[in-house]
């Protein structure tokens, strides 16, 4: 392993805050304050379905906070994953998955993954360890993998060896269907929900030609994928049974999503999805439910003009929880249980990329209530986001010269 050292300086930051519902300055039963987002909005005509859909009252934590870089030299990290012994699994987009301990050491590429299509938005994404790692030793990864026609996302699954350095008797679990020769948006974020099946996210591909796709049960392109751990559709899938449709959906008409999130006690799968100029989401993810894209959306078009006839609400269509605009250009997403900011308790991270900070949501009764900006004075992409064991919250940026970053009370 070769250490990196950790970065001469940190960032303290101090924030104030007034009391309230989780100790912010927002409730549900009657939000107050002003919104944090102040900018112009892309397409000011548009107008939220029902109040705090969009510029929630912004909110501050009262506990003062450092972050401080554990690991640096990493080539644009995008998936980022705890093992049981406190070190971090890291994929690199290029094809590499490394290990990072606590301390910042960072392994040489882990052996054994196969090839990804590396292109534009393509490569090795994201990784996640077994519910039953300890006994497994299994990890799942998701990729841009070169096929016949072009390339898709896949997951793959493999025993990691118990030295770290390999993963075994690699076997293809998921393949979304069907291939294109594209090098954008291939989603895809995973998560184990507390039953164990695996939640897969997916994107459109983005060229108009594939927009469509979304709202076909005939493709996996703009859906979230259920499946068993082992790769087989269980058979509660809404889908199953049904002429036409693939097996393994479980939502559809999205257009990108890079981040999903298990809640804490219910077990709800909570998926964070980029849009066009001003159409980011954070979707309340539900068996069988179509999200619109591309018939329905916020913002505009990334050349301006209306998408498709520019309706944010289409009958049969499910609007959602909150969306960005301007947008923040969302990468992963946790929700926060841990000893160290107690406030924070059930709120819903989510990293920006565009905008180079972490977004704190305030979540009650399903609805966003306020949001706050944290790590702003990192400037650089936050691409995925994790919880220590402690409760710090951990994050990597997507940066050339990417960094694995530790943001923790003030001692």
């Amino acid at each position: 392993m070769r250490p990196i050292a950790l970065a001469a300086s940190t960032a303290l930051l101090v924030l104030a805050a007034a009391c309230g519902a989780n100790g912010e300055t927002a409730s549900a039963s009657g939000q107050s304050g002003a919104p944090l987002e102040t900018r112009p909005a892309n397409n000011p005509d548009q107008q939220p379905v029902f109040p705090g859909q969009t510029r929630a009252p912004g909110v501050k934590t009262e506990q003062a906070m450092r972050h401080s870089v554990v690991a640096s030299g990493l080539s644009h990290p995008w998936g980022l994953a705890l093992m049981p012994d406190g070190r971090w699994l890291v994929t690199e987009k290029p094809g590499r998955l490394r290990i990072i301990t606590a301390q910042g050491q960072v392994g040489e590429p882990v052996q054994g993954l196969p090839r990804v299509d590396a292109r534009g938005q393509g490569g090795l994404l994201d990784v996640v360890v077994s519910p039953g790692f300890a006994q497994d030793r299994l990890i799942y990864w998701s990729y841009a993998e070169p096929r016949d026609g072009g390339n898709a996302t896949s997951v793959a699954r493999g025993r990691l060896s118990d030295d770290g350095a390999r993963v075994d008797n690699v076997q293809v679990v998921f393949r979304a269907l069907p291939a294109y020769d594209g090098d954008k948006h291939f989603g895809s974020s995973l998560a184990f929900a507390p039953d164990g099946k695996l939640f897969i996210t997916l994107g459109e591909r983005s060229d108009r030609p594939m927009r469509p796709q979304a709202q076909d049960l005939g493709s996996h392109m703009g859906k979230t994928i259920r499946i068993n751990a082992d790769g087989t559709v269980p058979q509660d899938n809404p889908f199953v049974g049904r002429a036409g449709a693939l097996p393994e959906i479980w939502s559809l008409g999205h257009r990108n999503v890079q981040g999903i999130a298990v809640q804490p006690g219910t077990g709800a799968i909570w998926t964070i999805e980029h849009g066009t100029r001003g159409g980011d989401e954070v979707n309340l993810d539900r068996a069988g439910l179509n999200y619109g894209w591309p018939d329905a959306a916020y913002g505009v078009e990334y050349a301006g003009g209306a998408i498709n006839s520019g309706a944010t609400q289409k009958a049969g269509t499910e609007q959602p929880v909150y969306y960005w605009d301007p947008v923040i250009a969302p990468g992963g997403a946790v929700f926060y249980q841990g000893a160290m900011f107690p406030a924070w308790d059930g709120d819903l991270l989510v990293t920006a990329l565009k905008e180079k900070h972490i977004a704190r949501l305030v979540i009650e009764n399903d609805r966003v209530v306020g949001e706050e900006r944290l790590l702003t004075d990192l400037g650089e992409r936050v691409r995925d986001v994790a919880i220590g064991p402690d409760g710090a919250v951990w994050a990597i940026t997507d940066e050339s010269d990417g960094k694995l970053v530790r943001l923790a009370a003030a001692e």
